[in-house]
């Protein structure tokens, strides 16, 4: 099956010194994401959410280039994110790049966080660009393209990561387990030009700062 890409452009305070944007099949923005998308030179696909904190001139410019407008009710149970990942399996995306920051208010920053990792996008691809940090979620492999010298974190979400097998980090990991909220996987080092994490089991946030 080839692969439809998706990127994903978070709302709440603009991402800060994002790396370049990974080429991607349509743009889906979340609230304020609408406006976070001009900063990088895009136009959205589909713009989604309760749409309170985007303003009404970007919105009605974003009509006026065609741009789908999903909008959705305040008191809604879902986070502006959860509907635009949602809009983004529905447009046919298999792997989807998160655009988003860990400025303002931190229980926004979490739930970005612990919303890419849900079981619910389980056939997702999802990776982050957090600011300048990049993250994935891991459920089977993952090839660590990142500079020798860089940290490395892995955190287990949602419940234990068992069969942690990692190669190219200086403490590796063989057939390992991790645990919510234990730190036994953070600020690890990539050490070969190949590094590589695979989870048999669970879970894994791998984050880079």
């Amino acid at each position: 099956m080839s692969v439809r890409h998706a990127l994903v452009i978070t709302g709440g305070p603009p991402p800060v010194g994002t790396a370049a944007l990974p080429p991607t099949e349509f743009v889906v923005a979340a609230d304020r994401g609408a406006e976070h998308a001009a900063l990088f030179g895009l136009v959205p696909d589909l713009v989604v959410g309760d749409l309170d904190s985007v303003s009404a001139e970007t919105l009605t410019s974003m009509e006026m280039a065609g741009v789908r407008i999903e909008r959705h009710p305040t008191g809604k149970d879902q986070t502006d994110l959860e509907l635009a990942l949602t809009a983004a399996m529905d447009l046919g995306a298999t792997a989807v790049t998160i655009v988003a920051t860990a400025s303002g208010r931190p229980d926004h920053a979490m739930a970005n966080l612990l919303t890419a990792a849900a079981e619910r996008w389980a056939g997702l691809d999802v990776d982050l660009l957090v600011d300048s940090s990049r993250a994935w979620v891991v459920r089977r492999r993952l090839d660590l393209a990142v500079p020798v010298g860089s940290v490395v974190s892995l955190m287990a979400v949602g419940g234990s990561a068992t069969g942690v097998t990692t190669t190219g980090l200086r403490w590796p990991l063989s057939d390992g387990s991790l645990e919510p909220g234990v730190g036994r996987g953070l600020s690890n080092e990539v050490t070969g030009v190949h590094a590589t994490v695979e989870v048999a089991d669970g879970t894994l946030l791998v984050i880079c700062p």
